[in-house]
This record gives C-alpha cells, structure tokens and sequence, in this order.
C-alpha cells in the first residue's frame, strides 16, 4: 500500500490530470481487493466528482471491484455516475 501510495505521490490529479486518476484508481482498487473498504470508498467519492474517474461500466461490471459491491457507499456512487438515458 506503501507504494501505492508513493505513485499517487508522483503523479498527483493536480499535476496530470489524465494518469493521476487512473494511478488513484488503481490504489482505490487495491484498498477494496485486501478489504479496506472505508479507504476504498474515500477514494471513490472524490474520483466519481472527477473527469477522468472510473466510470458507471467499470464500477458495475469490471470484476475488480466485486470486494466492495455489497456496500451501500459504493452502490450509490456507482449509481450517481450511471448515464441518464438508463437510470429508473
């Protein structure tokens, strides 16, 4: 976690916005896969607010983030960022 914290370091969003978010992406995932669901969700919250945050499909669908599905911060932050044109 160490070091996953470190890149985030290196490529800060302020200073990239392409790749700093997917590099904070990636530790958010890390934090749900070893069950630190509270650091997980911290994490998502800012970067559903974000551009070049994870995305409705990649949140629902890719099977990374299965960890953190069940809990309700997720699924509502999954939910905000579903298109418009699919929501009930």
């Amino acid at each position: 976690m160490a070091e996953g914290q470190r890149a985030t370091e290196l490529r800060p969003i302020t200073k990239d916005a392409v790749d700093g978010p997917v590099v904070l992406t990636r530790l958010a995932m890390a934090y749900a896969w070893l069950g630190d669901n509270d650091a997980a969700i911290e994490r998502l919250t800012y970067l559903a607010k974000i551009p070049s945050g994870p995305d409705y499909g990649q949140l629902k669908f890719d099977p990374a983030w299965a960890a953190v599905r069940g809990d309700a911060r997720f699924v509502k932050i999954a939910d905000d960022l579903q298109p418009r044109s699919t929501r009930h």
